[in-house]
């Protein structure tokens, strides 16, 4: 298991990724398997922990690359080590395509389909078994070859459920263009109520972000915490009445939604990306195409019982289901590689000349016979 070099496993505050990579780890261990984990500096996990930098790469910086390289190079020198390898980075899977062959590496899509992620994918999909982490990922870039579609879990036993609600909603996010922070705090503002923003401004485009357009919008009814520790994350969550999620991109997930349904807390999202893969529209959420439906929104959520909001990422977003999902596509991938090496070994054996048995009856030795397999990612 390889995870990104920036971020400790499990993360303390911000790591969308670094909390499923934990999960999967913990849950992968308790069913059995032998895990090697590849992590940032400050990581714990049950199996072998291997941390290559003698200091976590920073996330956002460009120079980071070379810290990466460094990472993923010693996962992957190790490669014929492992039955399965499962990659989490960006640069990961670019060095497992070359080793595919000898072993099945599995590449978690994480991130949004830019012009030049799509043109690596598009070289090294058919070496590499590629997994969406929505339905809308796939569908964003239907031409390559997929091992499957595994929505990102988590443990609900980490949410503590609250059915009473207090008057204040909640954001949670980084400060980008594409989180639109400011417009969650038009809506707060119009539909009369306090906002509490959770929020990662460490990189420089953040901070630039948060400081040309979020912070002149800031007011005495704007309570602001950077990055804070998951507990305190979690108990806001759990009592805010709702959260607002007013994205203007193709998120390919967002687990943020999930954290808050646990909490018995509804979404306000637009329904764009997997958001509507997440939020069942008035029964766990508003689904709102414009500011005006989702400030709209905010005044009837009540409607929406918190009861309901947990119970559908108990049945279908928990770490449970997610680590079931992966250990299929690696017992397949596994299987269809054992397969590819037993054909191309046969494919090698030398053919003998004609030999006669000793009884000089002219009878060839028979070579042994492959039979046809199909090789399904």
């Amino acid at each position: 298991m390889i995870a990104p070099p920036f971020i400790p496993i499990p993360p303390e505050g911000y790591g969308g990724i670094e909390r499923v990579v934990a999960l999967l780890v913990e849950g992968l261990a308790g069913r059995g398997h032998a895990i090697t984990l590849f992590a940032a500096p400050g990581s714990k996990a049950s199996g072998h922990v291997v941390i290559p930098l003698t200091s976590a790469a920073l996330l956002g910086d460009p120079s980071s690359v070379h810290e990466e390289a460094l990472h993923v190079t010693t996962a992957y020198l190790q490669a014929d080590e492992f039955d399965v390898i499962h990659d989490h980075t960006w640069l990961g899977p670019m060095l497992g395509a070359q080793v595919s062959n000898r072993v099945p590496v599995v590449h978690t899509l994480h991130g949004p389909w830019t012009p030049l992620a799509r043109r690596i994918y598009g070289l090294i999909h058919d070496r590499v078994r590629l997994v969406a982490i929505s339905r809308t990922q796939r569908f964003d870039n239907p031409d390559l070859s997929y091992a499957g579609v595994v929505y990102n879990g988590i443990d609900p036993a980490e949410y503590p459920f609250r059915e009473v609600k207090e008057p204040y909603l909640v954001f949670i996010g980084r400060v980008s263009p594409e989180k639109r922070p400011e417009v969650a705090i038009d809506i707060s503002r119009r539909a009369g109520l306090p906002l509490v923003m959770m929020i990662k401004r460490s990189e420089p485009f953040e901070q630039e972000y948060w400081d040309q357009v979020v912070a002149p919008a800031l007011g005495p009814d704007i309570e602001v915490l950077d990055q804070p520790p998951q507990d305190v994350k979690v108990d806001i969550l759990g009592r805010a009445r709702a959260m607002l999620f007013p994205i203007d991109w193709s998120e390919p997930f967002g687990i943020v939604m999930l954290e808050s349904m646990a909490c018995g807390t509804p979404v306000i999202a637009r329904p764009l990306g997997a958001a509507p893969e997440v939020v069942l529209d008035k029964v766990t959420g508003a689904l709102c195409s414009t500011s005006q439906e989702m400030v709209d929104a905010v005044t009837t959520i009540d409607s929406i019982r918190p009861i309901d909001c947990r119970s559908r990422v108990q049945r279908k977003f928990s770490a449970e289901a997610m680590v079931s999902s992966y250990e299929r596509i690696y017992r397949r991938a596994a299987t269809a590689s054992q397969r590819r090496q037993e054909k191309a070994t046969i494919a090698h054996v030398p053919r003998r000349a004609s030999t006669l048995d000793p009884l000089g009856k002219g009878q060839h030795q028979p070579l042994p016979s492959a039979s046809a397999s199909s090789t399904d990612r």
